[in-house]
């Protein structure tokens, strides 16, 4: 042991807020590090899993498979999962650090980023992030409604979730009817007045930040054709130079070039992808009717980045809806830094930084409220593995305080503040119960999509407060 190392006090207790992918894999990385650990994870909502459960496309049902690993990690002996637990609300960061030696927060990006346009705050205008956890059955957001009369839809961003968006719109009844979209998300859908959805980019198709198979799936939905007029594809020099070595966005350009050749087939809804243009106002008389948007021209500066310009020619499309998909943005927490212009935790490879740059003793991060919203699902297992590392090594340190309460005493603290605590078997009640309704209709999972709902399937089990795995 180097010079002012000590013995690490054992076992090492960590509190982990947040149950998506960047949560799980710090806990699977600490409870199976070679120093024995006891892994808390607390999360706001009754269920876990993040975004895998709430942000996946429910037509993406193998991306879901990922929260297989999970419930691996869930079964390691020393973990607990203390769900319907906000931080903030139900127990303060500080009260945090007096039960355990570290917090990592993996909470994510929890907000969305605004255009910043008038009329952005209209009926019928609404953030992608809005519509993707209602279509998911996030029961914060089962109370929203959503008019889908109008025959077009416009959906603005060039990324992976605008995909999603416009996917989701397109897809019909029978494609729906296998999913574990809401009931309610599914009538609306399947029901609505869209015929046309069209995307906007920003920039040009070679700064597009969707993935191909992302891209490629436009192309083969059972309702709907996929348009992009050729003349969008046409690239300036500096996008002609980047694209030389970047092998997704050439291939998102052949699939571009490929959409921009076909002859539409009549089916009911058509997909179209327009680039190099922005919202600059949405127009109504107390609700969404129009999108005014600016044609951009290309500038590249001596780095070689690209970036939109405005240009004066200017164009109004008709619209009833409009999703703005511009962004994720994390939240800060009373007690912890936060960098404002960034949305993140300042930090050094997962070590939360004071103002003056210095650690915060045993406060870390990871994943999107670390890094920013970037990546992929497992893009959080490097990015969760870098941190308890970090971890790793301030406790071989002695860097990090003993807790000054017993391994029990949060849920006693939970228990008198009236916090109805959801633990795993909680969870596995209403995973149980959700399958089983899936079952019956052929479906992975039929969700249970209220606070109330989630609550008494959780109550139903056989062992709930505070019981471990």
């Amino acid at each position: 042991m180097g010079e002012g190392e000590r013995e690490l006090i054992e076992p090492l207790r960590v509190a982990v807020v947040g149950s998506g992918p960047a949560g799980f894999y710090a806990a699977g990385h600490l409870l199976a590090a070679d120093v024995p650990a006891h892994v808390d994870m607390l999360e706001r909502l009754p269920t876990p899993w993040g975004l895998v459960r709430l942000g996946v496309a429910p037509d993406h049902p193998k991306i879901k498979d990922v929260s297989r690993a999970f419930e691996r990690i869930a079964q390691r002996p020393g973990f607990r999962f203390f769900g319907n637990v906000e931080v903030g609300r139900d127990v303060e960061h500080a009260e945090l650090l007096d039960h355990y030696h570290a917090v990592i927060y993996a909470f994510g990006a929890q907000s969305d980023r605004r255009m910043g346009i008038p009329g952005e705050d209209l009926p019928g205008s609404w953030a992608a992030t809005e519509f993707v956890a209602w279509y998911n059955g996030h029961p914060d957001f089962q109370e929203l409604t959503f008019d889908l009369s109008g025959e077009r839809a416009v959906v603005v961003g060039a990324g992976n979730v605008a995909l999603d968006v416009a996917r989701m719109l397109a897809l019909t009844r029978e494609e729906l009817a296998p999913t574990d979209t809401t009931d309610a998300a599914i009538e609306a859908i399947a029901g609505s007045g869209v015929r046309e959805i069209v995307i906007l980019g920003r920039r040009g198709p070679a700064q597009g930040a969707f993935t191909t198979p992302e891209l490629k799936e436009l192309g083969e939905l059972a309702g709907a054709d996929v348009a992009v007029d050729p003349a969008d594809l046409e690239l300036d020099a500096a996008s002609e130079a980047a694209l030389a070595s970047d092998t997704i966005a050439q291939r998102n350009l052949e699939v571009l070039r490929d959409y921009a050749q076909r002859e539409p087939t009549g089916k009911p809804r058509i997909v179209r992808l327009r680039f190099r243009v922005s919202p600059v106002e949405i127009h109504g008389d107390g609700r969404v009717e129009a999108v005014e948007v600016v044609r951009n021209e290309l500038v590249a500066d001596e780095r070689g980045r690209v970036s939109a310009v405005p240009t004066e020619e200017r164009e109004v499309i008709p619209c009833g809806v409009v999703f703005r998909s511009v962004g994720y943005r994390g939240l800060p927490l009373p007690g912890i830094p936060f960098d404002e212009a960034r949305g993140t935790m300042p930090n050094d490879r997962g070590r939360v930084l004071d103002a003056d740059g210095r650690p915060v003793p045993g406060v870390y991060c990871t994943g999107w409220i670390k890094r920013g919203p970037t990546g992929v699902i497992g893009t959080n297992k490097k990015d969760a593995t870098e941190t308890v590392d970090t971890l790793l090594e301030d406790a071989s340190a002695g860097a990090l305080a003993p807790p000054a309460r017993d391994d029990d005493a949060l849920l006693a603290l939970l228990a008198e503040r009236g916090v109805d605590v959801v633990a795993y078997s909680g969870w596995e009640a209403i995973d149980a119960l959700e399958r089983g309704r899936g079952a019956e209709q052929s479906r992975p999972r039929v969700k249970l999509c209220t606070w109330d709902e989630l609550l008494a399937a959780a109550r139903g089990s056989s062992a709930r407060r505070g019981a471990t795995v």
